[in-house]
């Protein structure tokens, strides 16, 4: 049924999804639980007289139009939550720096349970050694060094796949957690590549696999939905804040209903954060099938060494990036020969 209604709605189920439902979601909450507090203050009075008896299509109407809005909003919304956009210059660099901490943190704890097995099984080398030494005293490691010690295959995945959310270029980390997650595949098509993922973004997509292109949007909707609902969220909280200048206010429900948001925030900053997992799996697909036909679009021809391939993508992002300089022409190397039917039917044209 699911698939159904996806493709009944076509590009409109992101949208629904990711904006609209958690739109409507947070509106209930505000409607059930702080509108009757709420009445005493002018701009909620006259919002409440205006709607008064037909609050169904009202409902309606206000999650469509702030579910459009915030859609429309989306890219300075998730800025903030990545943490490029409206934090000041010291907190970009003690969240940077606390989570170059962390990600070395997890590495190195991945690295002294590998040493161990393997100096379970024989006689480390004197180097190997003297690492794993250095590791177990590093107070970094030693904090959880009772978990990791009767850690299962299990356990250690899921310290793989926590050091997976950060990018694997230091320099690239971000203050936040989110911020992280997403920038490790967006830096994906350039680390392995050379291929500037997002500055190419639109002629990728354009020219990937249609399967390719859906798996991104429906992996990003999850995304969508869980920073909606977390805007959302401080925005009734917010609500709840005002409603105790109302007279009429239920002070116990005001109460509650502030405490759930706050529990709930950072439960769905930490649900965006997991999924994007699923959205960096979507992009990697994309990447790793949609270049060759980019490159077939462009007229290049990718080569059989990687190094070759990585130059002429770095040339290609260079090329759309910065000016056109006369150095650019090194990559005609790279441009497809016309086949014999384009030969063939090059006079014909002319004629």
């Amino acid at each position: 049924m699911g698939d159904i209604a996806k493709g009944a709605l076509g590009g409109a189920w992101s949208l629904l999804v990711g904006w609209i439902l958690p739109t409507a979601l947070n509106l209930a909450v505000l409607s059930a639980a702080l509108l009757p507090g709420l009445r005493g203050l002018p701009p909620f009075a006259r919002l409440a007289g205006l709607a008064e008896g037909r609050w169904a299509l009202a409902f309606l109407t206000a999650s469509l139009m702030l579910g459009l809005v915030l859609n429309a909003l989306q890219n300075p919304l998730y800025r903030i939550l990545e943490g490029y956009l409206l934090w000041p210059s010291f907190a970009y660099a003690y969240g940077c720096r606390r989570h170059r901490e962390r990600s070395q943190g997890l590495a190195d704890r991945l690295t002294v349970m590998r040493l161990e097995r393997r100096e379970a099984e024989s006689a480390l080398p004197p180097a190997q050694a003297a690492d794993l030494a250095r590791l177990r005293s590093h107070p970094r490691v030693a904090r959880h060094r009772h978990s990791d010690l009767r850690s299962t295959v299990i356990r250690r995945a899921l310290l793989q796949e926590r050091l997976a959310r950060y990018p694997v270029d230091d320099g690239q980390l971000a203050p936040t957690q989110l911020g992280n997650a997403i920038r490790r595949f967006e830096e994906y098509a350039y680390d392995r590549y050379r291929l500037d993922s997002q500055l190419l973004w639109n002629e990728l997509s354009a020219t990937a696999p249609e399967q390719a292109r859906r798996q991104v949007d429906t992996a990003r909707t999850s995304v969508d939905f869980f920073v909606c609902l977390l805007y959302g969220h401080v925005v009734v909280l917010l609500g709840a804040l005002a409603t105790f200048a109302s007279p009429g206010a239920d002070t116990p429900v005001v109460i509650t209903t502030a405490a759930v948001l706050l529990t709930l925030i950072p439960v769905w900053y930490r649900s965006a954060v997991v999924a994007t997992d699923e959205w960096a799996a979507a992009v990697r697909a994309l990447v790793n099938v949609g270049r060759h036909p980019l490159a077939e679009t462009l007229g290049l021809e990718i080569p059989q060494e990687l190094a070759a391939e990585r130059e002429m993508w770095s040339m290609v992002s260079r090329l759309s990036r910065i000016p056109y300089h006369e150095r650019a022409t090194a990559l005609d190397r790279f441009r497809r020969q016309p086949g014999p039917r384009a030969e063939s039917q090059g006079p014909a044209a002319s004629n």
